[in-house]
């Protein structure tokens, strides 16, 4: 059993460390309860001691201040990482019923929302379940290296998934590995289809890992805009944006580079003025346009290769992903029904590509508090459910799998 020991923490690095060693003991945890048993005494022990360690470190308005390389500091919102090791602890300790009290806490109305979205996916077995991470499934994070999923959220989805679901799958845009997706999951092996870099890299529920091709010539000019990308980030001013949010990632056939994060500790005016050096560099290696595009969130700069499309080229969205990924896979998606879940629009293509191959059993569930992605949202799927936050999703796929018990 991995364990972990009261400590103290001072750095990014140790921080990151520590956060690595919460995944491997959540996971042990995870197979522990789902095989039937009982979350191990030291899994809760560890867990106090890394909350402990992140609630001792020095903060500065609310954030913990960190020691980025011995000179320099960063200031950092540990809300995710405190609050999910608070909530894993309760259910180690307690049990599943005061998790959900735990949950109720944070969200009143999650009992109600629960029963409400859970009486027309009642009784209902799927030959897929297609869903987002990062503001589905998972609590949004400050950085990604740290968001490591809570253990409940890794027990309720895969009850879920082995209950209700014959082809469980996640896609994302994070990578798949080295820093990716797996690195951050406590699902046990097997148990999910991850779909990454937006599917067009993935690990079949064998653990098999295929690709989508990339052109030779795109991924050359690929890895020069990487390179550029990193030169840019060790310049005086633009290293914090490597340490935020998403950081610098490098997928399969795009880029991901954070401008902001979920806490906005970046001002705005230093946020659009990093979009338009990354912008710029682009534009620099791809002066017509034929080989790049740029998708801005928000809080992160996706910069993703284009692909032949029926108009031209074009980037690859989520819609591609499921075209590729359940061709590759062999699934009948006429043969549904099949439950989609995402929280921005970007997950929109990813649902009209699923309708598409089956529009009368394509349920949608979007997680949002946003009236207009709701809206838009219910104009692609007119049956399309709405869960405020992640937890409620979770929270249901744990209801939908103990009805099947």
């Amino acid at each position: 059993m991995t364990e972990i020991a009261r400590m103290e923490i001072r750095s990014l690095k140790e921080f990151y460390r520590l956060m690595a060693a919460t995944r491997e003991v959540r996971l042990e945890a995870v197979s522990a309860i789902l095989d039937g048993g009982e979350p191990p005494v030291e899994a809760a022990e560890s867990l106090e001691n890394a909350l402990a360690a992140l609630r001792g470190l020095p903060h500065e308005d609310g954030k913990a201040r960190l020691d980025l390389d011995g000179e320099r500091t960063v200031l950092a919102d540990l809300t995710y990482e405190t609050t999910e090791l608070d909530k894993d602890i309760v259910y180690f300790r307690q049990g599943e019923k005061a998790l959900l009290d735990r949950l109720a806490e944070d969200h009143p109305a999650l009992p109600e929302e629960v029963e409400r979205l859970a009486e027309p996916l009642a009784g209902k077995r799927f030959t897929t379940f297609i869903t987002d991470r990062d503001g589905t499934t998972n609590n949004y994070c400050g950085r990604y290296r740290s968001s490591v999923q809570s253990a409940y959220n890794a027990v309720f989805l895969t009850r879920f998934a082995r209950a209700r679901v014959d082809n469980p799958v996640f896609i994302t845009s994070a990578p798949l590995s080295d820093f990716g997706i797996l690195d951050v999951s406590v699902n046990p092996e097997h148990s999910f289809i991850y779909g990454a870099s937006k599917g067009r890299e993935f690990l079949d529920l064998s653990g098999n890992r295929r690709a989508y091709p990339v052109d030779p010539d795109k991924q050359a000019l690929l890895d020069r805009l990487n390179a550029e990308l990193t030169l840019l980030l060790e310049r005086p001013g633009y290293e914090r944006f490597g340490l935020i949010g998403s950081g610098l990632q490098f997928k399969f056939g795009q880029t991901t580079v954070a401008r902001q994060d979920v806490t906005g500790s970046i001002p705005e005016e230093e946020s659009r003025s990093f979009l338009k050096a990354v912008s710029g560099l682009v534009r620099q290696i791809d002066p017509d346009n034929e080989n790049f595009r740029i998708e801005d969130t928000g809080l992160d700069i996706e910069i993703i290769l284009t692909i032949e499309g029926e108009g031209g080229v074009k980037d690859f969205d989520k819609g591609d992903a499921i075209r590729y990924l359940t061709g590759e896979l062999g699934i009948d998606m006429a043969d549904g029904p099949h439950l989609v879940c995402g929280d921005t629009a970007s997950d929109l293509p990813m649902l009209a590509a699923v309708r598409e191959m089956c529009p009368k059993e394509t349920a949608c569930l979007l997680v949002t508090q946003k009236d207009d992605l709701a809206r838009r949202t219910r104009e692609a799927c007119p049956q399309a459910l709405i869960a405020p936050v992640p937890d409620v999703l979770v929270a249901l796929c744990n209801r939908l799998a103990q009805e099947e018990e």
